[in-house]
């Protein structure tokens, strides 16, 4: 039963409740995506990230610099039957859906900003900071 209070209580916090949600929509987000799209500091969305980790729902992935993301549960699991369920509760949800918008937002100006830097040194390239 410690497992599962861990789980449960690991989606007790709304911070890794939207992390996970937006994770959910993308297949693999930088820290600073997470930074930017919730509008928190770097040490915050590490420190909730890091406790996803330990817990197992994301794994990562180091890309130069850069910290990058995913959702990790084995499919069947517990864990992915939980995620499945909060997909469905967050659906139509007013908030889940505005995480949504600024998500595709940012990455659509991540995007942009990578094309305008082509070329440019990879610390440069990077529209995170």
């Amino acid at each position: 039963m410690k497992n599962e209070a861990r789980l449960f209580k690991s989606l007790g916090d709304e911070t890794r409740l939207m992390i996970l949600w937006i994770l959910m929509q993308k297949e693999e987000l930088c820290v600073c995506d997470i930074m930017g799209v919730l509008k928190i500091t770097q040490s915050k969305a590490s420190r909730h990230l890091r406790y996803l980790y330990h817990l197992g729902w994301v794994t990562d992935r180091r890309d130069g610099l850069w910290m990058n993301y995913r959702i990790s549960v084995a499919p069947g699991s517990q864990q992915h039957r939980q995620l499945q369920l909060l997909g469905e509760f967050f659906r139509d949800h007013p908030e889940a859906q505005t995480l949504r918008e600024r998500l595709d937002k940012w990455m659509a100006a991540k995007a942009l900003a990578a094309q305008k830097t082509a070329g440019a040194s990879e610390e440069l390239r990077c529209s995170c900071k």
